[in-house]
């Protein structure tokens, strides 16, 4: 008597192994597992390169490279296109310092000097375009390894070229991305940017403030866009933080003056 066919049952999707059954690891009842796996891979890969702490640099994705500039210098023909062209020269000063920080940071921090396999101080951004690029690219240009957390969104978001391929992550769940950027920085470094920024900016704040976290050097890099951009003296006033709270951070408009105030508030790598 010849066997019955089995074909149907071997491919019904409640016989494939858990892990490779997509439609079922997307239910909505399989979020926490999800959000475990995207902790797991990150922490595992970095501690495979031996990433034990981290230079955070933030900074808004729509900041223009150079060549970006010169592009658009290039095919611009009217007035009006020229005082584009101009204001996004003086953005893109940003842009260039953030790359010698990345530099700064690479050459001086320990990313090149691993310690029983542990590299600190490896300069990481969320992983996109503008500022975060300059960071990952100072980085790459030095010869360093550096991290890119990159998060899946509609528009702006795609992995930058200088992260290390093997330091590319990429994150659904924006509170997994957050707390990979956090848990193992030793400094955070802020340059002008929107919600996304500000965004990472108070999260750090908040964690040193409520002693979430310790204290680490924070720099806002570029005066005169912050205390435009946030009045912390009007905070005090309404007696919405302390005096105190805001002597956590440091302000900087150069990569040189950012890096000896991340020393000075003590950096260093881990012993």
């Amino acid at each position: 008597m010849a066997m019955a066919e089995n074909t149907r049952q071997k491919q019904s999707s409640s016989y494939r192994l858990p892990v490779a059954d997509t439609e079922f690891l997307l239910r909505d009842e399989m979020r926490d597992i999800r959000f475990a796996l995207e902790y797991a891979k990150a922490e595992h890969l970095l501690r495979d390169w031996g990433i034990r702490s981290t230079v955070v640099v933030f900074g808004s994705a729509r900041i223009p490279s150079p060549e970006r500039i010169a592009e658009v210098d290039a095919a611009a023909a009217l007035d009006a296109q020229k005082a584009d062209v101009d204001r996004m020269k003086r953005r893109g000063e940003y842009y260039q310092a953030a790359r010698e920080l990345g530099r700064i940071i690479s050459e001086r921090g320990g990313a090149f000097a691993p310690k029983n396999r542990w590299r600190d101080n490896v300069v990481a951004t969320g992983g996109g375009p503008g500022i975060m690029e300059a960071a990952n690219r100072g980085a790459f240009e030095a010869g360093a390894p550096s991290i890119g957390f990159n998060i899946t969104l509609p528009m702006e978001q795609e992995p930058n070229a200088y992260t290390t391929p093997e330091l590319t992550f990429r994150f659904h769940y924006f509170g997994m991305r957050k707390m990979h950027l956090a848990m193992r920085a030793n400094a955070l470094v802020v340059f002008p940017g929107g919600f996304g920024t500000l965004d990472e900016l108070f999260e750090v704040l908040t964690l040193v403030q409520t002693k979430k976290a310790p204290k680490i050097p924070i720099v806002l890099f570029g005066r005169s866009y912050w205390e435009r951009i946030i009045s912390f003296e009007a905070l005090i006033e309404e007696e919405m933080i302390y005096a105190e709270d805001v002597k956590v951070f440091d302000f900087a408009d150069t990569a040189e003056e950012a890096w000896r105030a991340l020393v000075a508030r003590g950096l260093k790598a881990h012993s």
